[in-house]
């Protein structure tokens, strides 16, 4: 079933108990309860009335995403799995829902694993019945083995591939009829700068980062014309995962917070931007982007020479793989390599 982007009344009532006396405490308790609809509009939060599901959301970049969008007033479903022995209380998703509740927000916490092919599905299904909507998708969940491409696997790089690739596409795919249907979306997904220009002994976290990219740009294309934009980050911040590579005394400067604005507005109405990667950390930017150099006649005597020369040319992107080969047409014909 797919809903529509308001709560009906019906609906609200459903919502699980502590949703409901949450609510009421900030209507009034004779007030309509519409948890995600226009009666909690607030002009100064630019996400209020919206809901986001950020995985991996327990601790670092994840973290500091979900508390930043609550902070903007969405509704954040807090995704993170739960480890052997741990009571609900003490999972660091609960944590974050704990973290966010206490600053007056609205969360709920998800325990499942996104590597289950399942997994999609059930935050979607979650994220429908707490909060009725779903506006906007943070798939961060991630995880490295350093390994040198010799000693790793196959098992080991579909292990890699089940969380940092298909943990992005299970939530996306579930969620995208909803996005599509509702006509709104912002979708951030998470990338690397490994998957941009891979990293020794990271062979499968590489690939699995380059495979995001390749899915961003396409998902770009095709839920642009239905306001359903999405875009990709490669983060850079001192957390559990990055703390092998990166010196302790950066940790104040990489701190994870200082990326979670950007990740906030890439999730805003107001926010134009689609297709795009960006690197981000320590409070500043960049944006990315994979390119072409113009065309060359290579003869198989100057194979050498004519590499050189391209190594030297500049790079343009293109807005997309059909986009690339017509250029690349209008170049066959200016060459005329049948000469």
């Amino acid at each position: 079933m797919v809903h529509e982007p308001g709560l009906c009344h019906a609906h609200a009532r459903t919502l699980p108990g502590p949703h409901q006396a949450r609510l009421r405490r900030l209507h009034g308790p004779g007030a309509d309860v519409f948890p995600l609809g226009p009666a909690l509009s607030d002009p100064g939060k630019a996400l209020q009335g919206r809901c986001a599901i950020v995985t991996g959301a327990g601790k670092g970049l994840g973290r500091a995403y979900a508390l930043h969008l609550a902070a903007q007033g969405a509704a954040v479903l807090v995704n993170n799995r739960r480890h052997a022995g741990e009571a609900d209380a003490q999972t660091s998703a609960q944590q974050t829902v704990q973290a966010i509740e206490a600053a007056g927000g609205l969360a709920q916490a998800s325990w499942c694993d996104v590597s289950d092919p399942g997994s999609g599905e059930q935050m979607v299904d979650q994220a429908l019945a707490c909060f009725g909507r779903i506006d906007m998708l943070i798939a961060n969940a991630g995880c490295d083995a350093a390994c040198s491409f010799g000693k790793q696997s196959v098992a080991d790089f579909r292990a890699i591939f089940d969380v940092g690739f298909f943990g992005s596409l299970y939530l996306t795919h579930a969620a995208w009829p909803h996005l599509m249907q509702q006509a709104y979306g912002r979708v951030v997904l998470t990338t690397s700068s490994a998957g941009l220009y891979g990293n020794h002994g990271q062979s499968a976290y590489a690939a699995s980062k380059a495979a995001v990219i390749g899915l961003m740009r396409s998902l770009a294309l095709e839920g642009q014309r239905h306001n359903v934009l999405v875009n990709a980050i490669a983060p850079y911040g001192y957390s559990q995962m990055t703390a092998p590579y990166l010196a302790a005394e950066l940790a104040p400067v990489f701190d994870v917070s200082r990326v979670a604005p950007l990740v906030s507005w890439l999730c805003q109405p107001d926010c134009q931007l689609n297709g795009e990667l960006l690197v981000s950390g320590a409070g500043i930017t960049r944006r990315a982007s994979v390119g072409e150099s113009p065309a060359r006649r290579l003869r198989p005597q100057d194979m050498a020479q004519g590499l050189t020369q391209l190594s030297a040319l500049p790079l343009q992107g293109y807005a997309s793989a059909n986009a690339s080969f017509a250029k690349f047409l209008t170049e066959v014909d200016s060459m005329n390599p049948s000469a």
